[in-house]
């Protein structure tokens, strides 16, 4: 029976065979846990708490049918009986609690990072440093003999069904598509000739699989890459996928060489739902949504709309294991909600490290770190409410602590609320909104609006003080930095300064790109961006009438002129987020801002900043500048560690976030530091 709160999203699924308990999918994403037996009781695990969660159906990070398929050397692969006994530990722990889970075979192509890479043609991929090699004939079928084996062990192992990734750039994507694809064989030239492949797989896994058993398929249906295909291709293929059977399409957007973002925080919530509608007209079999949808009120509506049969949510499950069941109980209000930041899940997947999430630092180590409650209850206090403290205060008070928690600002939030300040990070209010709720739960007393003094701390009786007051904007050593027309950041985000129309931005880190992207937008206009604005911006034709979805992106009317400054002579940018960094740089080259590496500031005036750079002096006649020039850590309330108060004293003293190191924000190892501390007392 579904749910009274999200009727649609939780209503069950039948496919004939069998029945998904709702209509939630728990996209695919590699962990790196993948890749090494040793580590399955880890992904065992890790799978058992989303399925314990309520997720209709859990899809695997990508598992290769061969040794060409690898995404990295030795990644996770699917071809031989002595791998069942690994994956029956994670199809074992998901069965256990209710769900149902496919396998997803995925061939990288030539997008792998290994020697032996393949593809459709000896096409080099912009994004991995091999060349590609031509699959012959007799290649290509080797290929597809390996796929159905693959198939057939994951159905050994007690996978409910299989997931064959067929989008996002990779090895069938590269078949479907003219752009990579330049064959003269059966296997290229016309749609039916280039869709030969994945359809001849899905045809012979099915007949290798039986009829009781999921086949879903990843269909790319908005490339977003040039020689990407129309929709009448997308329909093409997909109404063939369908004859050849496949049980469920799920949706895929976008290459990973696409110049259009398609999962980042700034691409508007649901961005792509109305081309799902689009191909689930075109078909009979259920059709998944996907893509930046992180909320089940959103997921609901699509739903209800007839925009898509299912919802993929990937990264919303990182960071809530328990997302369907808060939503089925009334209490989405408790969602720790997915913020599209990408840091520590696609940006460790490419550094090679284990994945996880920003706001819920347990995604993928549930092994190991425990709220366990505690036997010996303290009182704690943590100064500061930013992210490193709300994390600390939050997590120890699950544990059964007695949390205080002080912050000298009206509300909570620290640098967060700076954050969502920026156009396209009006996400980071939801984590706001989480801790809210969670301190609520949780029964932390909050002090608000009041500085305390360790003098203060020290007659309240507390076992243990946690330091998290995070950092204050640090002032260069300019000539002039005193002038009037000087700014910080705080004064421009917080304090909404009144900014001339020519800027000048002293530091190209994050917070200087978060600067940038603010100070471009007229503050008259509404956000978030309309979803056709967005469209228009990154240039997306969702009807897909040619090359994939592109068209020429609309022309840009920056609000001011902006030069972006920093001393290095490193690319500007280059410390940013390796799958999102590039986004707030496409954005700052298409409104024009001057980005300026290996600058020495020379002094401040009446004119504006001058400056040298490449031994050439140059005055830059700007209203305003505004210093992004790094940060120094607040540390008052920390005691000399030689006294009596020291860390070996009673209470003890833990600093964490902005306080423990301010070389640069990192909200992602301020929260994991925050609740590994708050774990361990």
């Amino acid at each position: 029976m579904a749910s009274i709160h999200y009727p649609h999203l939780l209503a069950p699924l039948d496919l004939g065979f069998t029945q998904l308990r709702n209509r939630t999918i728990m996209g695919s994403m590699h962990t790196g846990l993948e890749d090494r037996f040793y580590n399955y009781p880890k992904l065992a695990a890790y799978f058992r708490e989303r399925a314990r969660g309520g997720v209709g159906l859990i899809v695997t990070g990508g598992i290769s049918p061969n040794r060409r398929g690898w995404l990295l050397p030795f990644g996770g692969t699917m071809n031989s009986l002595g791998d069942i006994w690994n994956h029956r530990k994670v199809t074992s722990a998901v069965h256990e609690e209710g769900g149902k889970i496919v396998m997803q075979i995925l061939h990288s192509g030539r997008y792998g990072y290994q020697p032996f890479v393949v593809s459709a043609s000896a096409k080099k991929s912009p994004i991995s440093m091999f060349k590609p090699k031509a699959l012959t004939e007799s290649g290509i079928e080797s290929t597809i003999r390996d796929y159905v084996r693959c198939a057939r062990l994951a159905q050994k192992s007690g996978y409910d069904g299989v997931e064959i990734m067929g989008s996002e750039g990779y090895l069938l994507n590269q078949f479907l598509c003219a752009r990579t694809n330049l064959r003269q064989d059966r296997w290229g030239g016309s749609i039916e000739n280039r869709m030969r492949l994945p359809v001849d797989i899905v045809r012979r896994v099915r007949a290798a699989v039986g009829k009781n058993f999921i086949i879903m398929y990843r269909h790319s249906i908005l490339d977003l890459v040039e020689g990407g295909n129309s929709w009448d291709e997308v329909v093409t293929v997909a109404q063939a996928l369908e004859q050849a059977g496949v049980t469920i399409l799920n949706t895929g957007i976008g290459w990973h060489e696409a110049r259009v973002p398609t999962i980042v925080t700034s691409v508007p919530r649901a961005a792509f739902a109305s081309v799902a509608r689009r191909l689930k007209q075109a078909v009979s079999i259920p059709v998944v949504a996907s893509n930046r949808i992180n909320m089940p009120d959103q997921a609901e509506a699509i739903i209800a709309n007839g925009d898509a049969d299912m919802v993929s949510m990937a990264r919303p499950f990182l960071a809530d294991p328990e997302f369907v069941n808060k939503a089925a109980s009334g209490r989405a209000d408790e969602i720790n909600t997915c913020i599209a930041c990408n840091q520590a899940c696609l940006d460790h997947t490419f550094a090679n490290k284990r994945a996880s999430c920003l706001v819920n630092p347990r995604a993928a180590h549930e092994t190991e770190l425990h709220y366990l409650k505690t036997a010996k209850r303290k009182k704690v206090a943590v100064v500061g409410a930013g992210p490193a403290g709300l994390a600390a205060a939050t997590v120890a008070a699950e544990c059964g602590h007695d949390v205080t928690l002080f912050d000298s600002n009206q509300k909570i939030g620290g640098q967060f609320n700076i954050a969502m300040q920026v156009p396209g990070k009006e996400e980071f209010a939801e984590t706001m909104r989480y801790f809210s709720r969670r301190l609520e739960i949780t029964g932390v007393q909050l002090q608000l609006g009041q500085r305390v003094t360790r003098e203060e701390l020290l007659t309240q009786g507390f076992d243990d003080i946690i330091v998290a007051t995070g950092i204050a904007p640090r002032s260069p050593n300019i000539k002039g930095v005193d002038h009037p027309k000087v700014l910080s950041y705080l004064d421009v985000l917080l304090h909404k300064k009144t900014v001339g129309k020519r800027v000048a931005i002293i530091g190209a880190g994050g917070i200087g790109f978060d600067v940038a992207e603010y100070l471009l937008h007229d503050p008259s206009t509404s956000l978030p961006i309309p979803l056709a604005h967005w469209f228009a911006e990154w240039g997306v034709d969702p009807q897909a009438q040619k090359n994939g979805g592109l068209i020429a992106p609309a022309a840009a009317h920056p609000f001011r002129q902006i030069y972006l400054l920093q001393r290095k002579e490193t690319k500007v940018g280059a410390g940013l987020g390796k799958t999102s960094g590039w986004v707030h740089r496409a954005t700052l080259q298409r409104n024009n801002v001057e980005m300026l590496a290996g600058v020495e500031y020379q002094r401040i005036d009446d004119q504006g900043l001058h400056i040298m750079i490449n031994g050439e002096t140059r005055v830059l006649e700007v209203d305003n500048v505004i210093l992004c020039a790094g940060q120094e850590s607040l540390t008052e309330l920390m005691p000399d560690q030689s006294s009596e108060n020291g860390k070996n004293s009673t209470p003890r003293f833990h600093k964490i976030g902005g306080a423990a190191l301010a070389s640069e924000l990192d909200a992602k190892r301020a929260i994991r530091e925050g609740a590994e501390l708050a774990a361990s007392l």
